[in-house]
């Protein structure tokens, strides 16, 4: 769980083997292509698809309808529909959507179960969207699919959905995996990540993020999405329940859910309840007389029942439910005392999934989900993926601008008790009082912290807090009759999900640039206020900037912003610089994100969960995310942005303990000895490497640039790769500037550790040394064959001109504890020319 995203591959190939196994389970399910390694959750997963099919199908003016089916799930229609109006995407629910498409349609989205459990087959939707050159988005179950013929079978474009049911918790409402599938033609415009196969420098078959240009770093505001966390924890999760099952487990798991069912339907019938007609897989849609009353007696009995409208229900069942329970619902919706017996049912029934819409293709047949289905054999495949990952438990993490801080064990313990894992996303408010007073807590203390007025828990990511904060400041303007104001002021250092977040919110991107000291060039910052002065939506900030320093002119910046109109985002990436010491709100923000997996100790998880709350002046509260299922208190009904109410709100006891704990000094102290790490670090190595960027009296904030640009021979990429046979993982490189190492240790580290790291950098700057001066070859040194793996030390053969213990041993404490990387170091650009993003035979890597 204390793993970075997998950007250094070669110390990372534990997870990147496990969501190469989540992208196989969820093609061979779905029957598409290819997936990525995950979304956020269904209901956004859905919205990408819609932007993916308008890149791909549409045309503004002419193709730029998007159909939904009014079957789908509430809170998905919610998501879409808030995403499409900023992007000028219109959107239309329908009963019908074969009868509704035209030419105007570029795309449609449709349920498979719908929403209350029933299933058609779609092949003549597809069809006919087609027909009309649009793209068919289908948001699925995945466990039904167990049972169910693939939507690809049927002619989807894109599949979408959850993840949740393949071993996580309910939560609340997350964080769950949202799954994406789609078809090869549409790889290079899917959002996410990907993970591909490529080939080390021996050879030999290495996992790597494949297609990575799409990040949105490089592309910024023409990037595919501004999603960046992902959520691999749990898609490490599902796709691990999918290796212990395999196939035969999870048809008889997919089996006894369906079986279940149709003994509900049955029982139902029997008792003279009216079900509807249809097949259906887990969840069945029952006509009662009172819908109320039948409530009021499921509560009673312990069980929440769905109400669709006052003469109707639906029940959704799953794997863990009994007879008992099954006999206790006949009671309940039939108002029965006297209920049949499961003996005198068991005859009769049939199962609902037959005919066309059974499934008859093979699924889960790589060896990887036939090998492991004995506790012991899934202990050891568990284990030797963990030892092929760097993660905090080894070594410090010393990523700028992606704060890598302790996450404690006591912090992380109500993430499994069951009062918080095991409640559903839409239990009524009545059952979740102690999750209420937790979010209150939350709410108030971050609103604290941050100088605002009120603080939204609902995006469940930092790009998703991004998207929250820029439609807050887009309803507003709107508001008071400014709907020109769509230009958003964006300096060159910023995060790249900056300005794809902002596209994604309807504005219009303008580079700020940045003066030689790294701060905003205030003077062209006041010209671009000037040029667009009336049409000025916003500009998004990172305070302190991202080249690690306490912009002096932060205040005039926003003073600027609100002279002309605009509103001011802060980018709450560097708040682990300010908790205590300063605040967004009292520095003249109106609007802030929070990394709660940064700041707030929540785990990066590998690449995700993640959670990125925002908090707001009084202004701009009114505008925050609602929700379409869930009445949310204190809040208006705008748009959502997540599918859950208050998005992944397992993993919120991680901060809320984190804060509790430390109280106010603890957060101030943390501050302060964050900002002492990164300037310690800067003072050992600035004689090795100059810091790029520096305060006026000298000082670097946080975290700290140095500068690589001027060796010869070795690169940025070299000095990365190096670090992994000393036992760390890179800072971020090449990033906001390239050549160059953005370093941030947190308060979490000791002394012995900055020195540890030090000494690393230090030793590796005399191995720079070295071949620059001539003295080491410039094509065959330990710099450029970095990382060296057990394998490449134990080959009998050993042809380079330096020995085997510098290589593997350059530094003493090693011998201590050694971790080997698993591969060497990887080929970009052979996985990129031969993609191959799913669990197939070693031939294919050929």
């Amino acid at each position: 769980m204390t793993a970075y995203t997998p950007y250094q591959a070669e110390i990372a190939q534990g997870r990147l083997e496990c969501l190469l196994n989540f992208q196989t389970m969820v093609s061979d399910l779905t029957g598409m292509e290819i997936a990525n390694a995950s979304l956020l959750d269904e209901g956004t997963a859905a919205a990408e698809a819609m932007t993916m099919a308008f890149n791909t199908k549409g045309r503004s003016g002419t193709k730029d309808l998007f159909l939904i089916a009014a079957n789908c799930h509430p809170q998905t229609i919610d998501i879409v529909v808030t995403r499409a109006e900023p992007l000028g995407i219109r959107t239309q629910v329908v009963e019908d959507v074969e009868a509704a498409t035209s030419e105007e349609v570029f795309g449609a989205l449709i349920q498979y179960p719908d929403t209350h459990g029933l299933i058609s087959d779609p092949t003549s939707i597809a069809e006919k969207v087609h027909e009309h050159k649009a793209m068919l988005v289908v948001a699925a179950d995945l466990m039904s699919l167990v049972l169910l013929k693939t939507p690809g079978e049927c002619g989807a474009d894109v599949v979408v959905g959850n993840a949740q049911r393949f071993g996580v918790p309910m939560g609340y409402g997350g964080p769950h995996a949202a799954f994406f599938a789609t078809k090869d033609a549409f790889k290079r415009r899917m959002p996410g990540r990907l993970v591909g196969v490529s080939r080390d420098s021996s050879g030999r078959a290495a996992y790597r993020l494949s297609l990575q240009t799409r990040e949105q770093h490089i592309r910024r505001d023409k990037a595919t999405s501004n999603i960046c966390t992902a959520q691999a924890l749990l898609a490490n999760m599902a796709a691990l329940y999918a290796v212990y099952h395999g196939a035969e487990g999870l048809k008889a798991i997919a089996n006894r859910i369906h079986g279940m069912t149709c003994m509900l339907a049955a029982g139902l019938k029997k008792l003279g309840v009216s079900v509807a007609e249809g097949a259906f897989f887990d969840t069945i849609k029952v006509s009662v007389t009172s819908a109320d009353e039948v409530q009021a007696r499921a509560v009673e009995a312990g069980m929440n029942l769905r109400k669709v409208d006052d003469q109707t229900l639906c029940i959704a069942l799953d794997e863990c439910i009994t007879e008992e329970e099954i006999a206790s619902l006949w009671r309940v919706v039939a108002g029965a005392d006297e209920v049949p017996s499961f003996d005198e049912i068991a005859g009769e029934v049939e199962p609902s999934i037959s005919g066309g819409l059974a499934r008859e293709t093979a699924f889960l047949s790589h060896p990887v989900f036939s090998r492991y289905h004995s506790e012991t054999e899934m202990l050891r495949y568990l284990r030797r993926l963990e030892s092929r990952d760097l993660s905090l438990t080894r070594s410090m993490i010393p990523l700028g601008s992606c704060t890598m801080k302790l996450n404690a064990s006591v912090e992380m313990f109500p993430v499994s008790w069951p009062e918080f894992g095991k409640i559903h996303p839409f239990a009524p408010l009545s059952q979740v009082g102690g999750y209420l007073e937790m979010f209150k807590d939350l709410e108030t203390w971050l609103a604290e912290i941050t100088g605002f007025a009120a603080v939204s828990l609902q995006p469940n990511a930092g790009s998703q807090g991004e998207y929250a904060g820029l439609l807050a400041i887009r309803r507003y303007h709107e508001s008071r009759g400014d709907k020109d104001r769509v230009m958003c002021l964006i300096p060159q250092s910023a995060h790249g999900t900056n300005p794809a977040s902002a596209v994604m919110a309807g504005m219009k991107v303008v580079p700020v640039k940045c003066d030689d000291e790294g701060n905003v060039d205030v003077d062209d910052l006041k010209a671009q206020i000037e040029r667009h002065r009336d049409q000025l939506a916003a500009l998004m900030v990172t305070y302190p900037s991202t080249h690690g320093v306490f912009e002096e002119s932060i205040r005039e910046i926003c003073s600027a912003v609100h002279d002309a109109g605009g509103q001011v985002y802060m980018d709450g990436a560097n708040m682990n610089a300010q908790v205590g010491l300063c605040s967004p709100g009292t520095i003249g923000a109106d609007v802030c994100h929070l990394n709660l997996h940064k700041t707030f100790c929540i785990p990066h998880g590998g690449g995700g969960p993640g959670i990125g709350p925002i908090g707001v002046g009084a202004h701009l509260a009114p505008f925050l995310p609602g929700h379409a299922v869930i009445d949310m208190p204190d809040v208006e009904q705008s748009g959502a942005v997540s599918a859950a109410p208050w998005g992944s709100a397992s993993i919120l006891p991680i901060s809320w303990v984190y804060i509790a704990l430390m109280g106010e000094p603890g957060l101030k102290r943390a501050t302060e000895v964050a900002i002492l790490n990164a300037n310690y670090i800067a003072a050992r190595l600035k004689e090795y490497f100059p810091v790029l960027y520096k305060g006026r009296n000298g000082f670097v904030a946080h975290e700290c640039i140095v500068d690589l640009r001027q060796f010869k021979v070795v690169t940025v990429e070299d000095v990365a790769k190096r670090l992994m046979d000393y036992g760390f993982h890179a800072p971020t490189i090449s990033w906001p500037v390239a050549g160059t190492m953005m370093i941030e240790p947190t308060e979490s580290e000791s002394q012995v550790e900055l020195d540890r790291f030090c000494d690393a950098m230090i030793a590796i700057h005399a191995e720079i040394m070295a071949v620059e001066s001539g003295a080491m070859d410039a094509a065959d040194n330990p710099l450029k064959n970095a990382p060296h793996t057990a394998a490449v030390l134990a080959a009998e053969e050993w042809a380079h001109p330096y020995s085997r213990e510098q290589a593997v041993f350059p530094y003493a404490w090693l011998h201590e504890d050694k971790f080997w990387p698993a591969v060497g170091r990887i080929d970009n650009v052979y996985g990129d020319r031969n993609l191959v993003c799913s669990c197939v035979g070693m031939e294919a890597y050929e």
